[in-house]
C-alpha cells in the first residue's frame, strides 16, 4: 500500500533571488543550484554559511531548452537555441568562474590540450563544443560514471567521459563520441542514462535498454527484433492505404503493451549500436538487451494527443552502497557498489515503478489525487508537483536495495499491506513501524554523510523499530508471522530478553501463542545461541511447547540453552506426550538423557532396552544434539554420549558415523567429537577414534575420502608398533573382523605369518595393530606409495618393521630386494614367498635370482646353511618343472656337484615322456 503523507519530511524551506524568472534549473550536486534564464546561467549555494547565496554566473550561446548536471567530472551541459539553430555545450571547471566578466576558455570536443595551457585551464571555465549532425532533443548524464547521453530523431550518441592527463597534479575533462545507438520508430522526448542502462521515452512509450560488453572485438551487433513480414508488424504496422484512411476518414490506435524481459524484443523497435570511437579496443558495448517495452494508449475522444495522456518525467534511480575508504567526512574517497536500479515514468494521473536488475518487474503503482506536472524520485520518497500541491508519497526503493544485500531480512516486505492484514489495528500498526523502520535504514546504507554521534542514534533506533517490529509480528495473527524471526535478530535483543517481552498473564485460564511467536523461539533454539535461559524461563518454553507444538518438544530439551531446566519437570512433560503420532524413538532417547542427568541409570536400561541398536542409531540421527552440542563455536560431548563411551561405544561409533552419512556432522567434526570425549589433546588419538574410522572404511565411504582413512589409519597403526603402545580401550573390531566384513581389508598373505611367528614376544595387542596394517597393505584399494615415506619409524631390526616393508616392496613389484631381505633376515621365509609372489610373468625369477642367490650362500656355508639347501632343494623341483633339460642344464652352477644335481636333471629329461 502507498501512503500519501500531507506533511512533507523537509527540515526546511528557502527562498532562491533569482534576477529573472527561471525557465530551468536542477540541481548541482549536494551543495549548489543552477537556474537558467534567457541567455544566463546561475549557480547558488545550498549548504554551509552560504546558502542561498550566488556562488558564479555567465552567459550561454543562446536560451536553454534543457539543463543537466553530472556529479561524475562535475559539469554542467545543456541544450541551448539560437536563430533557430540548437547547440550541445558542456561547461567544466565552472566553480572557478568566480564573475560574470572572468575569461572562459572554448574548445572543441576531443580537442586536445597542451601542457603550457594548464594554468590557464586549472584557473578558468572552460565551454565544450559537441556538435552533433542532428538537432538534440534531450540529456542524460550517469551518476556513476558521468558518461553524457544525448536523445535525437530516431538515435542516442553517447559520449564517454575521460580526462586528458597534461601533468599529475591537473587532468583535464572531455569528451569522446563512442556510440551511436539507432532506435527506429521512437522519437525520444526524455531519456534516462545510467551505467550502461538507457531509457528512452516518447509521447506515449516507453523502452528500457541495457548495454553488454561482448567478448568479439571489433564487431558492431545489429539488434533487429522482429523481421519485416513479421506477424507483429504486420498486425501493428501501417500501409499507404491506412495511412491514407487516418488522414481522410478515422484514427488508427495501438492498443496499450507491457512487455517485460525477452518478450520485450516484440516490441517492434529497431535496435543497431554503431562504435564511433577512435579506439576500438577500449570500447564498452557491444550487444544490446532488451528489458522493458510499455505502451499507452491515447485519448481517442479527440483528433490530437490531448497533455492529459503525455508522459514525462522518466527517470532511472541508482541505489548503491558507499564504503568510506577514509576515515574523515572531508575530502572522502569512495567506492560505490550498486545494488539495484529503478525506473520511473508518469502519466498525469498516475505513476509507475519498476526494478530494472537482475528481473523487470512492477513493483508499485501511484495514483495521484490531482493532475501532476512533474514528479521525481528518491530513494525514499516520491515527490509530485501537482496542479495545486506538492504530494509526497513513500517509495520501496530503499527496501528493495536492502533486500539485494540481504535477502532473508526483508524477504517479504515489496508486499501488499492492505491484502496482508486482516485488521484495521494490525494493518496500521505494522505498517507505521514500517515505514518508520525503511527510512532509518536508508538512512544508514550511506553511513559516510553521518556524523558519528548521528550514527549511533539511528543504530539504536534501527534496532529498536526492529523490537517493535519483531513484537508485531510475534503477537498478531498474521501470514507473515515469519518475520518475527529475522526483525528480532536484527534488534539485538536476546532470547530472554524477547521471552521477557512476553505477555505470560493468564485471565480467562487460557493461554494462546501466536505462530510468530512460536516460530522464532523454535529457530533460536535450534541455531546452538552461547545463551542458557534461567530455571523459570525454560519451564515457560517447555509449558508453551507443550500446548502448541508437542512434536517439538524433545527438540527442545536438546537445546543447550535449556541447559538449566529440571530433569524431573522434562521427565514429567515427556510422559505426558501421545508418542502415537510422530517419532517414538526419540521420545524415548530424550528421556533416556534426562535419566543420564538425574543419575538414574536403571531408569536409563529400562527406556533403552526395548528397541534395537538401529533403532537407536535413528533415533540420534534424528537430534544430533542428544550426542553433540555445540558453544562459543566449540563442539562439547553430552551426558549421555560420555554414558555410552563407558557402557555402549559400539552404539556410540554407529551413531556418530550415521551423522556423517547423513550430514549431520563433517569429518573433522566427528574426529574432534571423540577427542574432547575421550580427553585427548593435540595429536593423540584414542582408540575410539581409531575405531570410528575403522567403521568409516566398512561403510564404504565415498573414494575422495578412502586415501585420507588410509593415512589416518595406518599412521596410527605405524606410530603405535614404533613406540609398542597398547590402544587406551579395548578395539571395538579384530583384524579378522575387518578382513570378514571390510573389502579394503585383504587377506593376509601366507609368508607373511612365517615371518610373525619367528617373533615370540609380541603381546596380543601389538600383534593386533600388525595384523591390521598388513591387511590394509594387503588390499585392494591400498595407494602403498603414499604410505613408503612414513615407514621410516618401523625398523627393519623388528619382525614388525621386516614384514611392512617387504609387503610394501612386493606391492611396487620389487621382487629381486625382497629375494635378498629375505635371505638375509628370514630365510625360512623366502620359499612361501617365491611360491606366493613369482608366479606368471615373475615365474623366471626362480632361476634368475632365487637359484643362484642360493648356490650362493651354500657355498659361503654359515649357520644358515641347511636352511639354505632345502630351500634349494625346493627351488630345483620347481625349475626342474619349469625348464626344458638344455635349459635347466644352462642355469645350473658350473662347479656344482654332479651326484647332488642328478635326480632334478633325470627328473627333467623323463618328464616329456611322462607327459
Amino acid at each position: 500500500m502507498v501512503q500519501l503523507y500531507n506533511l512533507h519530511p523537509f527540515g526546511s524551506q528557502q527562498v532562491v533571488p533569482c534576477k529573472l524568472e527561471p525557465e530551468r534549473f536542477c540541481g548541482g550536486g549536494p551543495d549548489a543550484l543552477f537556474v537558467a534564464a534567457g541567455c544566463k546561467v546561475e549557480a547558488f549555494a545550498v549548504a554551509g554559511q552560504e546558502l542561498c547565496q550566488p556562488r558564479c554566473a555567465f552567459s550561454t550561446l543562446g536560451r536553454v531548452l534543457r539543463l543537466a548536471y553530472s556529479e561524475a567530472g562535475d559539469y554542467l551541459v545543456a541544450i541551448e537555441e539560437k536563430n533557430q539553430t540548437t547547440f550541445l555545450r558542456a561547461y567544466v571547471n565552472w566553480r572557478s568562474k568566480r564573475t560574470e566578466n572572468s575569461r572562459v576558455c572554448i574548445r572543441m570536443v576531443g580537442h586536445n590540450v597542451e601542457a603550457p595551457f594548464q594554468e590557464t585551464f586549472r584557473d578558468q571555465m572552460s565551454i565544450v563544443e559537441m556538435p552533433l549532425s542532428e538537432t538534440p532533443l534531450c540529456i542524460s548524464c550517469c551518476p556513476v560514471k558521468g558518461d553524457l547521453l544525448v536523445g535525437c530523431t530516431n538515435k542516442l550518441v553517447l559520449f564517454s567521459l575521460k580526462y586528458q592527463i597534461i601533468n599529475e597534479e591537473f587532468p583535464v575533462l572531455d569528451f569522446e563520441r563512442s556510440l551511436i545507438i539507432h532506435i527506429h520508430n521512437i522519437t525520444p522526448i526524455e531519456i534516462s542514462f545510467c551505467v550502461g542502462y538507457v531509457a528512452v521515452m516518447s509521447d506515449l512509450e516507453v523502452l528500457i535498454l541495457k548495454l553488454e560488453s561482448n567478448p568479439k572485438n571489433g564487431e558492431s551487433v545489429h539488434h533487429h527484433p522482429h523481421e519485416p513480414n513479421s506477424p507483429m508488424t504486420q498486425a501493428e504496422g501501417t500501409n499507404n492505404e491506412n495511412l491514407q484512411l487516418e488522414s481522410d476518414d478515422f484514427v488508427i490506435c495501438q492498443k496499450p503493451m507491457e512487455l517485460l524481459g525477452k518478450n520485450s524484443e516484440q516490441s517492434g523497435v529497431s535496435v543497431t549500436l554503431e562504435p564511433t570511437g577512435l579506439d576500438d579496443e577500449k570500447m564498452k558495448y557491444f550487444h544490446v538487451q532488451h528489458l522493458l517495452y510499455r505502451r499507452f494508449a491515447p485519448d481517442i475522444s479527440s483528433y490530437v494527443l490531448s497533455d492529459d495522456i503525455k508522459l514525462h518525467s522518466l527517470q532511472l534511480l541508482p541505489i548503491y552502497q558507499t564504503d568510506s575508504l577514509t576515515s574523515e567526512r572531508k575530502n572522502l574517497s569512495q567506492e560505490k557498489k550498486l545494488l539495484s536500479l529503478f525506473c520511473f515514468f508518469s502519466l498525469p494521473h498516475v505513476g509507475y515503478l519498476y526494478l530494472v536488475v537482475k528481473s523487470v518487474e512492477l513493483m508499485s503503482v501511484y495514483q495521484y489525487p490531482e493532475k501532476s506536472q512533474q514528479a521525481v524520485l528518491t530513494p525514499q520518497f516520491l515527490h509530485v508537483i501537482t496542479s495545486n500541491n506538492l504530494q509526497c508519497f513513500t517509495v520501496r526503493c530503499s527496501a528493495a536495495a536492502a533486500r539485494e544485500e540481504d535477502p532473508y531480512v526483508d524477504s517479504t516486505l515489496k508486499v501488499d499491506y492492505s491484502n496482508t492484514y486482516k485488521t484495521a489495528k494490525t494493518q496500521s500498526c505494522i505498517h507505521l513501524l514500517s515505514e518508520a523502520h525503511l527510512l532509518v535504514r536508508a538512512a544508514l546504507m550511506d553511513a559516510s554523510q553521518l556524523e558519528p554521534g548521528e550514527k549511533e542514534e539511528l543504530l539504536e533506533a534501527f534496532k529498536e523499530s526492529c523490537g517493535h517490529l519483531g513484537d508485531c509480528y510475534s503477537r498478531l495473527d498474521t501470514q507473515y508471522s515469519h518475520l518475527a524471526l529475522p526483525y528480532y535478530k536484527m534488534s539485538g535483543l536476546s532470547l530472554a530478553e524477547v521471552l521477557t517481552r512476553v505477555d505470560w498473564a493468564v485471565e480467562d485460564g487460557s493461554q494462546k501463542y501466536e505462530r510468530g511467536l512460536i516460530f522464532y523461539i523454535s529457530h533460536s533454539l535450534y541455531e546452538n545461541l552461547d545463551e542458557e535461559l534461567s530455571e523459570e524461563l525454560a519451564v515457560k518454553v517447555v509449558q508453551m511447547f507443550h500446548m502448541v507444538e508437542p512434536k517439538q518438544l524433545p527438540h527442545i530439551l536438546c537445546s543447550p540453552s535449556m541447559k538449566n531446566i529440571n530433569p524431573l519437570t522434562a521427565m514429567s512433560y515427556l510422559r505426558k506426550l501421545d508418542t502415537s503420532g510422530f517419532s517414538s524413538i526419540l521420545v524415548t532417547l530424550t528421556k533416556a538423557a534426562m535419566a543420564v542427568k538425574m543419575g538414574d541409570f536403571d531408569m536409563y536400561r529400562n527406556e533403552v532396552k526395548s528397541h534395537s541398536e538401529m533403532k537407536l542409531v535413528c533415533g540420534f540421527i534424528l537430534e544430533p544434539r542428544l550426542l553433540i552440542q555445540q558453544k562459543k563455536e566449540q563442539m562439547f560431548p553430552t551426558e549421555l554420549a560420555v554414558h555410552l563411551k563407558e557402557t555402549q561405544p559400539g552404539l556410540l561409533v554407529a551413531s556418530i558415523l550415521g551423522l556423517q552419512k547423513n550430514n549431520k556432522i563433517g569429518i573433522e567434526e566427528a574426529d574432534s567429537f571423540f577427542k574432547v570425549l575421550c580427553g585427548k589433546n593435540g595429536d593423540t588419538i584414542p582408540q575410539l577414534l581409531v575405531d570410528f574410522w575403522e567403521a568409516q572404511l566398512i561403510a564404504c565411504l565415498p573414494d575422495v575420502l578412502l586415501q585420507e582413512l588410509f593415512f589416518k589409519l595406518t599412521s596410527q597403526y605405524i606410530w603405535r608398533l614404533s613406540k609398542r603402545q597398547p590402544p587406551d580401550t579395548i578395539p571395538l573390531r579384530t583384524s579378522k573382523d575387518l578382513i570378514n566384513a571390510c573389502s579394503h581389508y585383504g587377506l593376509i598373505y601366507p609368508w607373511v605369518n612365517v615371518l610373525i611367528t619367528s617373533d615370540s614376544l609380541a603381546d596380543k595387542n601389538y600383534t593386533e595393530d600388525l595384523s591390521k596394517l598388513q591387511s590394509l597393505i594387503c588390499g585392494p584399494s591400498f595407494d602403498i606409495a603414499s604410505i613408503v615415506p612414513f615407514l621410516e619409524p618401523l625398523s627393519e631390526d623388528t619382525v614388525a618393521g621386516l614384514s611392512v616393508q617387504v609387503l610394501c616392496r612386493t606391492r611396487l613389484k620389487e621382487y629381486e630386494q625382497c629375494i635378498d631381505t629375505l635371505l638375509e633376515r628370514c630365510p625360512e621365509a623366502v620359499i612361501p614367498y617365491a611360491n606366493h609372489e613369482l608366479k606368471e610373468e615373475n615365474r623366471t625369477l626362480w632361476w634368475k635370482k632365487l637359484l643362484p642367490e642360493l648356490c650362493q650362500r651354500i657355498k659361503c656355508g654359515g649357520e644358515n646353511y641347511q636352511l639354505y639347501l632345502s630351500s634349494l632343494k625346493e627351488t630345483l623341483s620347481v625349475v626342474a618343472v619349469e625348464l626344458e633339460l638344455r635349459d635347466f642344464l644352462n642355469v645350473l652352477p658350473e662347479d656344482g656337484t654332479a651326484a647332488f644335481f642328478l635326480p632334478y636333471l633325470l627328473y627333467c629329461s623323463r618328464k616329456k615322456s611322462l607327459t
